[in-house]
C-alpha cells in the first residue's frame, strides 16, 4: 500500500475568510415545545363549551401591544376566561418545558386570555417581548389550542421564524432571509416557547363565520413577578409603574 501525501499548502486564516461569500446566512431553529391530548377529552370539551359561550358573549377587539386596535396587523377579538384546569396542568409540565427551552420560570405569574379567530381574522408576525417597557417581564410564552371536530375552518396555523443572521457581522439581516415551521392549531394541544421568537397567526378562513366554529387559543405568558421596593426605592421622589 502506498501512503500519498499532499503537498498543498493549507489556506491561512485570510485565505479561508475569503473564501465564504458575502450572502452567507448563519439559520438558526427556534425551539417550541408541543404537546397533544393536552387534558384531554372530557375536560378539552368542557373548556370548549365555556369559550364558545365567551364568543357570544361581549368579547373586545385584540389589541397590539395592550392598548391599540391595529386592522392590519392583528384582527381577532379577546375576553378573559378562567381556565384553572389549563394552569395546573401547565404547573406539571414546566420543569420538562424549562429544561428544554434552556429558561427558569421561578417566582412568576400566570397573563393570560381568550383569543377567537373567526373568517379572515389573523396576526401578523411579531414578537411577545421587546426587551423594555411593556411586556418586558414575560420569561415564557403558551398557546393553547380549541375548536369543533370536525376542524370547522382552514388556517390558522402559528407560524414561528427561525433566526436568520448574515454571518457578515457589518452586514443587516433581511426579513425574507427568514425561514419558519408552522404548527398546526390542533384541539387539545399546546405549545410553548420564548416570548422573543417572532411568530405568526396566519390568516382564518371560516365559512360558516359562526363562532361555534371559530379557531379558539388560550393565549398567555408566565412572567416575573416585579421586585419589591427596598427601602431606597421608598424614598425615591420620582413615582414607578409596572406594567403587565
Amino acid at each position: 500500500m502506498t501512503v500519498q501525501e499532499s503537498t498543498t499548502a493549507a489556506p491561512d486564516a485570510e485565505e479561508r475568510t475569503s473564501r465564504v461569500s458575502a450572502d452567507a446566512i448563519w439559520r438558526l431553529p427556534v425551539t417550541v415545545c408541543r404537546i397533544t391530548d393536552f387534558l384531554g377529552e372530557r375536560a378539552s370539551a368542557a373548556l370548549l363549551e365555556r369559550a364558545v359561550a365567551a364568543a357570544y358573549g361581549a368579547l373586545a377587539p385584540s389589541t397590539v401591544d395592550g392598548t391599540q386596535v391595529i386592522p392590519k396587523v392583528r384582527r381577532s377579538r379577546s375576553g378573559l376566561l378562567a381556565v384553572p384546569e389549563l394552569l395546573e396542568a401547565i404547573d406539571e409540565v414546566l420543569p420538562a418545558v424549562e429544561r428544554t427551552l434552556g429558561i427558569s420560570c421561578a417566582d412568576t405569574e400566570p397573563s393570560y386570555g381568550l383569543n377567537v379567530h373567526n373568517d379572515g381574522d389573523f396576526y401578523r408576525a411579531h414578537q411577545d417581548t421587546r426587551g423594555v417597557g411593556y411586556s418586558a417581564n414575560r420569561l415564557l410564552t403558551f398557546v393553547y389550542y380549541l375548536h369543533r371536530r370536525p376542524r370547522p375552518f382552514l388556517g390558522g396555523e402559528l407560524r414561528v421564524f427561525d433566526v436568520a443572521l448574515p454571518l457578515d457581522s457589518g452586514r443587516a439581516g433581511k426579513w425574507e432571509d427568514r425561514t419558519w415551521q408552522d404548527w398546526e392549531p390542533e384541539h387539545d394541544s399546546i405549545v410553548f416557547f420564548r416570548p422573543t421568537a417572532w411568530h405568526e397567526v396566519r390568516k382564518v378562513e371560516c365559512p360558516s363565520g359562526r363562532p361555534e366554529d371559530s379557531r379558539f387559543a388560550i393565549n398567555g405568558w408566565l412572567c416575573a413577578r416585579p421586585a419589591l421596593p427596598s427601602a431606597r426605592d421608598d424614598v425615591d421622589p420620582l413615582p414607578r409603574t409596572f406594567k403587565n
